[in-house]
């Protein structure tokens, strides 16, 4: 935005005083959007679609769930503490029965009469040496463009949209189809094909099974070697056993052993099967939620091959040697962080991540704040509801306490590093920069409201 524009758009801007904006009506949107109207602060939420759901809005531009997406955490874990799931719904939910839960809590607290949708936030710009922002919004249907004046921003427009594609040698000349996840929307794009699923995030082990189950063969190719873990484990879904294990003050390494066990006595020695040996710890990745991989490699549905090496006219070559004739790839290689509406600099960027306090404070600005940018080892949205409710305190803080508010401001750039892995060392990869161990988060979260809830 040039300085000419600038002055323009302060000119024309609609002034919406002491009121946020809030970016997203996925579940971080929702969840922070509530809790700032629920502590008497005044919000407008913008949305892309004509609906609530982010992620889990099925079929929209921005949405990377598939046909056969569900859960990958159970419902007592994912869902919101102040709006539970219905009992109607099974452990694991799928993305039609989630997308009407959060129709449900948008129409509960009445949130949809508090978002514009249809709509897409442009720009972002500080103005009066940050005292407030500017936001401008683009009607899709009209591409007539609106500029609000907001005294802060959240950001929760979410992280897994922009699709991280590889290249690798040759891929030019493949003349068969290649596809990101992105794309990918169910099992009718592999049928009576000859696939090649690259990665292995649960989103590379879904594809992969599902190929397995509608394609002439499938191969998967992996850099590393994982823990493909059940959904039930113990007699329960298996996020469960592991927080009746933290509960009862297993240490890591005990822990670690009794997943081990149990994943041997379940699917047995993964190298038997063909798939590599892990080369990290329990707990050292995001959890791979799939027991159906091994099954069908151990049908020969499934060849494990190693990360790409190069492409040819009508083949994948591997780095183990292996050649695929096939005519179909699907990269399942994650996604980027982007925030296309704000300049870099402002979310602390460090290399190709922002650096932010909590995951949520940038140390450039007091008023502009992110939700949503966690990738935990439970469900997501309970620490959504927590985020949210630390937004709307700290909010609260600064107008009324500034004193404790300037407390929190005091560490954001201090531990804009901090990770919360409670001990445990992620391998290093984009996804998990984002990681976070859910009950060290927490505890995180609840310690900074009861800091900001104090009365100076």
């Amino acid at each position: 935005m040039t300085a000419v524009q600038s002055d323009r758009s302060v000119a024309e801007a609609i002034d919406r005083g002491d009121a946020w904006c809030v970016i997203g009506a996925g579940p971080h949107g929702l969840s922070a959007l509530k809790a700032l109207l629920q502590n008497g602060i005044d919000a407008d939420g913008f949305e892309h679609e004509a609906e609530v759901g982010g992620n889990w809005n099925f079929g929209a531009d921005n949405s990377r769930v598939y046909e056969s997406t569900h859960l990958i955490s159970s419902k007592p874990f994912t869902q919101f503490p102040d709006f539970p799931m219905p009992d109607r719904f099974p452990d694991y939910p799928s993305h039609r029965q989630i997308k009407h839960y959060f129709t449900a809590y948008a129409c509960h607290f009445g949130l949809s009469d508090r978002i514009t949708f249809g709509t897409d936030v442009v720009a972002c710009v500080p103005v009066d040496d940050g005292v407030a922002w500017l936001v401008t919004v683009r009607d899709r249907a009209t591409s007539v463009d609106t500029t609000f004046r907001y005294a802060g921003v959240v950001v929760a427009n979410g992280h897994n949209w922009f699709p991280k594609t590889p290249q690798y040698p040759g891929q030019h000349t493949f003349t068969g189809q290649i596809l990101h996840s992105a794309e990918y929307k169910g099992a009718d794009v592999l049928r009576g094909r000859r696939v090649v699923v690259v990665g292995a995030g649960n989103t590379g082990c879904d594809v992969a099974v599902e190929s397995a189950q509608n394609a002439v063969h499938t191969w998967h190719s992996t850099r590393r070697g994982y823990y493909y873990n059940p959904k039930y484990a113990m007699g329960r879904p298996s996020d469960q056993t592991a927080d009746l294990l933290l509960a009862l003050r297993m240490p890591l390494w005990l822990r670690r052993q009794m997943f081990k066990a149990t994943l041997r006595l379940t699917v047995g020695d993964f190298e038997k099967f063909g798939l590599k040996k892990p080369d990290h710890e329990f707990f050292e990745t995001h959890p791979i939620v799939n027991q159906q991989l091994p099954y069908y490699v151990g049908h020969g549905d499934i060849t494990p091959v190693d990360d790409v090496e190069r492409f040819e006219s009508d083949a994948v070559v591997f780095t183990d040697g292996t050649r695929a004739e096939a005519d179909l790839v699907v990269f399942c290689t994650g996604y980027l962080v982007q925030f296309p509406f704000l300049d870099e600099q402002w979310l602390n960027w460090s290399g190709d991540h922002p650096q932010l306090f909590l995951q949520m404070f940038t140390p450039a600005y007091s008023n502009l704040v992110v939700s949503g940018l966690i990738q935990p080892d439970s469900g997501q949205w309970t620490l959504a509801h927590w985020q949210g409710q630390t937004i709307a305190r700290y909010i609260v803080a600064s107008r009324e306490r500034p004193a404790v508010a300037q407390r929190l401001r005091d560490r954001v750039t201090e531990e804009a590093e901090r990770r919360f892995t409670a001990g445990t060392e992620y391998k290093d990869s984009t996804r998990h920069y984002y990681e976070v161990a859910h009950q060290d988060y927490l505890s995180a979260l609840e310690a900074t409201i009861r800091d900001l809830e104090e009365p100076r």
